[in-house]
C-alpha cells in the first residue's frame, strides 16, 4: 500500500462526507526518457475536503495533476473516480467527468465581460436567433454568488482587481458540475485581503461537497486552508496525513529530505560602512512621494508594503523604468541621471523583476543565452557567441547555485521555477553590479529553492554586494535582511533593524497603524 493509500480511511475533522473518496491514484508511474517523474505514487481525495499537494519543484506534483486532468497518460497504475477506473486521453474528457483546474497563469480574455468569460468554452443560454444574454448573465451571477463573490457580470475583465479576476477564473471552472477542483498557486498575485476572500469561497465549495486539490508554496496558506496533505519527493510519496499532524518543520523536512529550520539562517548585522546607494526625494506621480533611503556596501536592505504601497515601483524607478520619476539617485556618492535600464546598468545597477517569465527571461532561448544576455548586451551580434570567459562564469554559477538542467543549451522554459530564478540571478550577477535590486526574489519557488536563493544572496552580500530586496513575505525579509523599510501609501514610514522587526510590527506599519510620524530604529 502506498503512502497516499494508507490514510484512505481516516476522518477529516468537520467534514461529514470525509469517508467518500472522490478520486484516487493507485501506484501511478510516469517516465520521460531515462527520468522517472513518478514512482508508484498513491493519492486519495475526498468529498468536501481541501487537500494540499506539497513538494519541491520536480517532485512530481505537476506530472500527477497532468495525469489526473487528462493532459498526459501514465505508464502504469490507475486513476479511479468514485471507485471506477478512468483513463483520460485529453483534458476535454476529464472536464466531462467534472475535474476542473485553475492555474496561476490567467486564461481569461481581458476584453470580454465577466459573464462572457465565465461561460467561455461552455454552452451559453440561447434563443432561436442567438445567445440569450439576459439568462447567461443571470447564470453567471448565480455561479459567482455560489463563491460569495460580488462582481458585476457586465464588467470588463481588464478592469477587475487581481482577486476578482481569480474568482472569475474559478467561476468559469465550476459553472458546470464540478466534482474535483484543482487550484495551482491561486494566490500568487493576490493581496492578503483577496486571499481571505478566496479561502472563504473555497470553504463554501467544500460545504457543497466539492473536493479541492490546493497547491501553494506559502506555508501559512497550506496550514490555514488544507484539511489533509500529501507530500511528494523525487517522484515518490513521502507522507500523507491530516494537517494537524504536521508542523512547518516536518513538512519542510518531508519535502526536502533533510532537517530544515528557517531560524538556521541568521541575519548578519551590517556595520556602518560606505553608502552604496542613496535615494533622495524620489517621487513617481500617483505611486510614491519623497522617498529617501541609504543602502550600505555589503548590506541587504528589505522593503515591504501592502499592494499599492509603491515598493515595486520604487525599485523599477531606481532602475530607470519610469521616465516621469523625479529626485536623485547616487551610487557610491556619484549622482546619476538614470532614465533608462541601459543607463542603470552602466551605473552599476542590476534588477531582478517579480515576473521572471514576462520580464526576466526569454523562455524560448537557452539557459546559456539567458545567463549571458545582460552581460553581453552592449555587443551587437546576429548570433550569440560562447566566449570562454562567459562560459566559465555560467558553468561556475550552475555548479555554485545548484541549477538542475539537461544542459546549458536546453531551453530555460524546461527548467523548474526555482532553477529559472537561479538563471535569472546568474544573468544579472554576470554584469558584476555594484547594487542588486530584487522584487519578489522567491515568488513561485519551492522551499528548497528558497533556501538556496537565500544562501546565494547571503554569499553575494559577504562578497560586498549591496542588495535592495522588495518582498511580500515577512518571514523572507526577517531571514535575509539587516534592515527593513516599510512603505505605506507611497511613503517610507518605518526603518527597522532586523533585531527590532517582527511580523506584528511590520504588518502594523504597512497598514498605517502605530505610527507617530517617527521612523523607528
Amino acid at each position: 500500500m502506498s503512502v497516499g493509500e494508507r490514510d484512505s480511511h481516516s476522518t477529516v475533522q468537520g467534514e461529514s462526507s470525509a469517508d467518500t473518496i472522490v478520486l484516487s491514484a493507485r501506484n501511478v508511474e510516469k517516465s520521460y526518457g531515462g527520468v522517472q517523474a513518478l514512482k508508484g505514487v498513491g493519492f486519495d481525495l475526498r468529498a468536501g475536503e481541501v487537500h494540499g499537494l506539497c513538494g519541491e519543484n520536480g517532485s512530481g506534483k505537476s506530472t500527477l495533476l497532468k495525469i489526473i486532468s487528462g493532459q498526459i497518460t501514465s505508464d502504469a497504475g490507475r486513476v479511479e473516480l468514485y471507485g471506477e477506473e478512468v483513463s483520460f486521453k485529453s483534458p476535454v474528457e476529464s472536464l466531462a467527468f467534472g475535474i476542473k483546474a485553475v492555474t496561476q497563469e490567467r486564461t481569461l480574455v481581458p476584453s470580454l465581460s465577466v459573464a462572457e468569460n465565465v461561460f467561455l468554452g461552455h454552452q451559453k443560454s440561447r434563443k432561436w436567433y442567438g445567445v440569450d444574454w439576459k439568462v447567461t448573465k443571470a447564470r453567471a451571477k448565480e455561479v459567482l454568488d455560489r463563491l460569495g463573490c460580488d462582481v458585476d457580470v457586465e464588467a470588463i475583465v481588464s478592469d477587475l482587481a487581481p482577486g476578482d479576476a481569480q474568482m472569475v477564473e474559478i467561476a468559469r471552472a465550476i459553472c458546470t458540475e464540478t466534482k474535483v477542483l484543482i487550484l495551482d498557486e491561486p494566490t500568487s498575485s493576490l493581496t492578503a485581503h483577496e486571499v481571505s476572500i478566496l479561502f472563504k469561497s473555497i470553504r463554501n465549495l467544500s460545504a457543497q461537497g466539492v473536493a479541492t486539490v490546493f497547491i501553494s508554496h506559502r506555508m501559512e496558506e497550506i496550514f490555514e486552508i488544507c484539511d489533509r496533505l500529501t507530500v511528494l519527493r523525487d517522484g515518490g510519496g513521502v507522507s500523507a496525513d491530516v494537517i494537524s499532524n504536521y508542523t512547518e518543520e516536518k513538512l519542510i523536512s518531508d519535502m526536502t529530505g533533510k532537517a530544515f529550520s528557517l531560524s538556521d539562517h541568521e541575519s548578519v548585522q551590517a556595520e556602518s560602512r560606505e553608502v552604496a546607494l542613496r535615494v533622495e526625494a524620489l517621487s513617481l506621480p500617483f505611486r510614491f512621494q519623497d522617498v529617501n533611503l541609504n543602502l550600505q556596501a555589503g548590506e541587504i536592505l528589505g522593503i515591504i508594503g501592502l499592494v499599492g504601497a509603491g515598493h515595486s515601483e520604487l525599485l523599477e524607478s531606481i532602475f530607470g523604468l519610469h521616465a516621469e520619476v523625479s529626485g536623485e539617485v547616487l551610487i557610491h556618492g556619484r549622482k546619476h541621471r538614470i532614465s533608462s535600464p541601459r543607463l542603470a546598468m552602466k551605473a552599476g545597477l542590476a534588477f531582478v523583476p517579480a515576473d521572471r517569465k514576462r520580464h526576466g527571461l526569454v523562455l524560448d532561448m537557452s539557459v546559456f543565452e539567458n545567463a549571458i544576455m545582460a552581460s553581453t548586451a552592449k555587443f551587437f551580434r546576429l548570433i550569440t557567441p560562447k566566449p570562454a570567459k562567459e562560459a566559465r562564469f555560467v558553468d561556475e554559477c550552475v555548479a555554485d547555485f545548484g541549477i538542475t538542467m539537461a544542459s546549458v543549451d536546453a531551453n530555460v522554459s524546461s527548467l523548474s521555477g526555482g532553477n529559472q530564478q537561479k538563471v535569472l540571478l546568474t544573468k544579472w550577477l554576470g554584469t558584476k553590479p555594484k547594487v542588486l535590486l530584487l522584487d519578489e526574489p522567491t515568488r513561485g519557488v519551492d522551499v528548497g529553492a528558497k533556501a538556496e536563493i537565500y544562501r546565494i544572496l547571503q554569499e553575494q552580500r559577504a562578497k560586498g554586494l549591496s542588495i535592495l530586496v522588495s518582498s511580500s513575505e515577512v518571514p523572507e525579509l526577517l531571514i535575509l535582511c539587516d534592515r527593513i523599510l516599510v512603505m505605506h501609501r507611497g511613503r517610507i514610514v518605518a526603518d527597522l533593524k532586523s533585531e527590532h522587526a517582527n511580523e506584528t510590527n511590520l504588518v502594523a506599519f504597512a497598514m498605517g497603524q502605530g505610527m507617530s510620524g517617527k521612523v523607528q530604529e
